[in-house]
Parts: C-alpha cells; sequence; structure tokens
C-alpha cells in the first residue's frame, strides 16, 4: 500500500537558477533564504525516504481536464520562454512514475473526473517543476500535476483526493510538493522597488496581500488548513499563484479541511517581483494524511 510520507509548499521562483553572486546582487549584497531552504527541504525529504516527487506546478495551465505527466523518462534541455535570460538552456534527466500516473488517471475517471496521464516526451515541461527538480530531487521519480486554469476550489480539492486514493493504490513513497507562491500580483513595469533588496518583504506589490500572505502562514504553522481554506476568496482576489491549484491539490490528498499537520517555515517570506514566496513543510508524523 503506497503512502504520502512528505508534503511541502516550495518556491520556484526563476531567481533561484541564478548564480550565487547574482543572486547576491538582487539581493543588496544578501542571498535568497530560500536557497538554504532548499537544503533543509531536502533534508526532511532524507528523512522521510519518498521514491517519489509530486509535484504540482502552478505554470502549466491546462484546460479540458486535469493532467498529470505519465512517461517512464523525462531528458532534454530547457529555456523559460518567460525568462530566458534567468534559465537558458538548463538541463535535466529524470524518471518518471508512470504506474502512479495511470493509477491517478484510472482513480479520477471512477470518480467522475476528467483525467489524463500524458505519454509524450515532448510536451513542454515548466519550471516550477524543473526548479524544484534541480534543487530537490537526488534519485527519485517525478510526477508533474498541473492546475486547470477554469477550476474552482471544490474541483482542485477533487483531483487531490484523487491523487491520494491512487498513491495509495500503489507501492510508492511520495512526497507531495507544491510548487508555488502564495500572492501572486506583479507590480507595473515601470514602478521601482520600495526596498534595495530584490528579496525584501517591502517590496510585496500591496499591503494587503502582504497582511493575507502572513496570516495564512501563521494558520498553515498551527496547522488550521480548513481556515485557509475558507480564505480562498481572499486568496484568490490577491492572485493566489496557479490559482491556488498547487496548495488545493495537495491538501485534497491529504484529507482536505480535516488536514491538521502543523506547517515548518523552512525560509523566511520574501517577495520576488512583488510575489509572496516562502518553503512551508509539513509535519505528517502522527497527522491524517
Amino acid at each position: 500500500m503506497g503512502q504520502i510520507v512528505a508534503a511541502a509548499i516550495v518556491s520556484h521562483q526563476p531567481g533561484v537558477m541564478l548564480p550565487e553572486a547574482v543572486r547576491k546582487q538582487f539581493g543588496d549584497g544578501r542571498d535568497s533564504t530560500l536557497i538554504e531552504g532548499f537544503a533543509k527541504i531536502r533534508a526532511a525529504l532524507d528523512d522521510a525516504r519518498p521514491d517519489t516527487l509530486v509535484i504540482f506546478d502552478t505554470h502549466w495551465f491546462t484546460t479540458m481536464q486535469n493532467l498529470v505527466t505519465g512517461a517512464a523518462h523525462y531528458r532534454g534541455r530547457y529555456t523559460s520562454d518567460e525568462l530566458p535570460d534567468l534559465i537558458p538552456d538548463h538541463a535535466y534527466d529524470f524518471p518518471g512514475n508512470p504506474e502512479l500516473a495511470d493509477a491517478i488517471e484510472s482513480v479520477a475517471k471512477q470518480r467522475g473526473l476528467r483525467a489524463l496521464a500524458v505519454k509524450s516526451t515532448q510536451m513542454a515541461l515548466h519550471y516550477p517543476t524543473l526548479n524544484l527538480v534541480h534543487w530537490l530531487r537526488k534519485d527519485e521519480r517525478i510526477v508533474s500535476v498541473g492546475c486547470c486554469q477554469h477550476a474552482e476550489a471544490a474541483d482542485f480539492l477533487a483531483f487531490g483526493e484523487a491523487i491520494g486514493e491512487a498513491i495509495r493504490k500503489t507501492d510508492a513513497r511520495v512526497a507531495l510538493l507544491a510548487s508555488g507562491a502564495l500572492s501572486h500580483e506583479f507590480p507595473p513595469l515601470s514602478q521601482p522597488p520600495k526596498h534595495p533588496s530584490f528579496f525584501h518583504p517591502d517590496n510585496i506589490t500591496r499591503p494587503e496581500h502582504r497582511e493575507l500572505d502572513q496570516r495564512v502562514i501563521g494558520l498553515l504553522e498551527n496547522g488550521d488548513h480548513a481556515a485557509v481554506l475558507d480564505l480562498y476568496p481572499a486568496l484568490r482576489k490577491a492572485k493566489i499563484e496557479g490559482f491556488g491549484g498547487h496548495y488545493l491539490q495537495m491538501v485534497g490528498a491529504l484529507g482536505g479541511a480535516k488536514f491538521r499537520a502543523k506547517g515548518r517555515a523552512m525560509s523566511e517570506y520574501e517577495a520576488a517581483l512583488g510575489t509572496g514566496n516562502i518553503h512551508i513543510w509539513f509535519d505528517l508524523h502522527g497527522a491524517a494524511a
């Protein structure tokens, strides 16, 4: 019987792929705390011993159905069409988990959901997956999950529930990684930053978004996922990344509003071009999962 052995919200902001010296220039002499946070998450993954990382990818926008990657292996080179100077010609090479992907498709369809495990290795991948693979993967298999761009909260939670059931029907040990930010509104292109450090929270686009992010972080640290779900309309208004599909699908797989695992910050709360970013690890020991 498969098991969810780890879960985390993980920032993928593209600046983490820059050389350290360049990151420190962006940070007014200080590196992003997300970098040290990746090492902390990797250490926690070592303790949890997953064999598969399921990454909820907030840039993989699907339309007609819920999609997961289902090929046996992925290999290639990636240049971001959004930020080609930040992520140019990045090589990737990692195994998939087609058995788990097929189980997700099967369970979802049994539940009346539209779902497909995509077998093509020519389909474009996205940096919310590739950045996490770069920083966090050792020898784990990878399944990436898209965010349907016209899904509602209930749809994301329902597909997450299907993923949780599918994991239990396999023999996989899975870490769920919600790859994305909290508030995600970019400032006007001509607006200068308020603080010289790109990463400083003063650079969050709106003060009310920063306040909301901090409130949500507090709830996550207390394990009050039901209250976070209640705040979803406010998070959508604050343009939570990927419509919040990364968090909702992850928490759906873990029991939805009944999930009570407390979060532990693995980085500071940072800005990235006005968006709110943080790594939060959830201790599943003794929690419903």
